[in-house]
């Protein structure tokens, strides 16, 4: 176990784990590029997920090669020293330092990389790399197959076959160890403190982007890099669209606020949503869609455990909302047909959850050979109901334009599963105290 004793030695064995899954061949993951945002100003740089769950390192112009077989090799390919260059952007590792600092077999000047791999492929019976992910990557790589072909009459064979890593890599994401767990944690308390600062800081007449600003305040204040995503704060009607994130409306009075937003922290995402009274307190066609919600979550966070198939959240979710819709009077009919003719999709149209971790929609299939995979220990998941009311004539006037989600990151144990995200005030009563406290 000491490989894994260290930062550089977790990483490690990932790279094995991933030439041992490969069983043969070669596997080349680039990072992601650089973006240009407006001429010459990039966006802030974000490295490719399973790039950097195998090498934790961020710079860009970047790719990682591991060499299966008896004696697996990563290299890595990077940016050298540049004096100039670290006076403009800052500090580079150059080959040398990236191969100590995170214990690879080897490193080479990026550069380098167009000569290097027509040689690393010679002889390898399979590349793995990221199949369709770019275009120029497709046509790259097959000019260095194209450079290896053309040594076949001196007895030298190219790859035969390619598949596609971010199969392999998807699946080892999906299961987190201890350090992605505590990175989670931490994203989880930065995240619920930022709409715990929201829901005090929130009053009509303010604008949406004001509580935005709240938010992405406590996530920097806090030490996260980024939000994971861009955060949605909508007021009102706005609640009632899934991705509303213009974030310039003004705030009412009797209106509720839903707030979709988590941040980032050393590339683990948090995924949190809020939603509570701009006055501080429910009324009562508000305070029953919210119980109704809540008891939703609850009832499939009752369902996520090791062994449960991944649809069965979901499903104990959409029977009870299914029941509370009509006993709003909603919808009408019985429970088994609002469930068999999926009416219930009106005012719950998305499922319940995602896996999450170096993404906010982690990678990881959700089905295998046709049937829902079983949940296993250690996975990570959202688990996020809501009922979305929009107005309408067939509408009770009461609930029209309630818009209302729930949703927590949980991991996956044998019994309870572990709420990541319990620190974000949930319950009314918890809500309308903070909210109270802060006025």
């Amino acid at each position: 176990m000491e490989l894994i004793d260290t930062e550089a030695g977790r990483y490690t064995a990932r790279r094995l784990r991933l030439a041992s899954a490969m069983g043969e061949g070669i596997a080349v993951i680039p990072t992601a590029p650089e973006r240009i945002r407006n001429r010459d100003s990039h966006y802030p740089y974000r490295f490719d997920s399973h790039f950097w769950y195998l090498t934790g390192f961020s710079e860009p112009e970047a790719v990682l090669v591991v060499v299966a077989g008896p004696e697996p090799r990563s290299l890595l390919f990077c940016r050298e020293r540049s004096e100039e260059r670290e006076i403009w952007d800052g500090f580079r590792h150059g080959p040398e330092g990236a191969r100590e600092r995170y214990a690879l077999d080897a490193t080479y000047p990026i550069s380098a990389l167009d000569a290097e791999m027509p040689k690393l492929l010679a002889e390898q019976p399979v590349i793995h790399y990221p199949l369709g992910a770019d275009p120029a990557w497709d046509a790259r790589v097959m000019q260095w197959l194209n450079a290896v072909r053309e040594k076949a009459r001196t007895g030298v064979a190219a790859p035969s076959r390619a598949h596609d890593v971010r199969a392999l890599v998807d699946e080892m994401r999906l299961v987190k160890d201890e350090a992605e767990l505590a990175a989670m944690r931490h994203a989880a308390s930065i995240s619920a403190s930022a709409h715990r600062r929201a829901m005090r800081a929130a009053r009509a007449g303010k604008f949406e982007y004001e509580i935005e600003a709240e938010l992405l305040y406590e996530f920097r204040r806090r030490g996260a890099q980024f939000p994971a995503y861009s955060p949605i704060v909508a007021g009102g009607a706005n609640g009632c669209v899934l991705h509303y994130v213009f974030n310039d409306a003004v705030l009412r009075d009797g209106e509720l606020l839903l707030i979709d937003a988590g941040c980032e922290l050393g590339g683990y995402a948090a995924d949190i949503t809020r939603t509570f009274p701009v006055s501080g307190r429910f009324s009562a066609a508000q305070r029953d869609v919210y119980a109704l919600v809540l008891a939703a979550q609850r009832a499939a966070m009752g369902e996520v455990r090791a062994g449960k198939r991944w649809n069965e959240p979901h499903d104990a979710a959409v029977r009870v909302l299914a029941q509370g819709m009509l006993d709003l009077k909603l919808l009408s009919g019985s429970l088994d047909e609002t469930l068999e003719k999926e009416t219930y999709k009106r005012f719950y149209m998305h499922r319940t959850g995602h896996w999450l971790g170096l993404d906010v929609h982690d990678t990881g299939d959700y089905k295998r050979a046709g049937e829902w995979r079983a949940l296993v220990a250690g996975m990570t998941l959202t688990v996020e109901p809501g009922l979305y009311i929009r107005a309408a004539d067939d509408v009770p006037e009461a609930l029209r334009n309630i818009g209302i989600r729930i949703e927590d990151d949980v991991r996956v144990t044998e019994a309870e599963c572990e709420v990541l995200t319990a620190e974000a005030t949930k319950d009314v009563e918890e809500i309308e105290a903070l909210m109270r406290d802060a006025r």
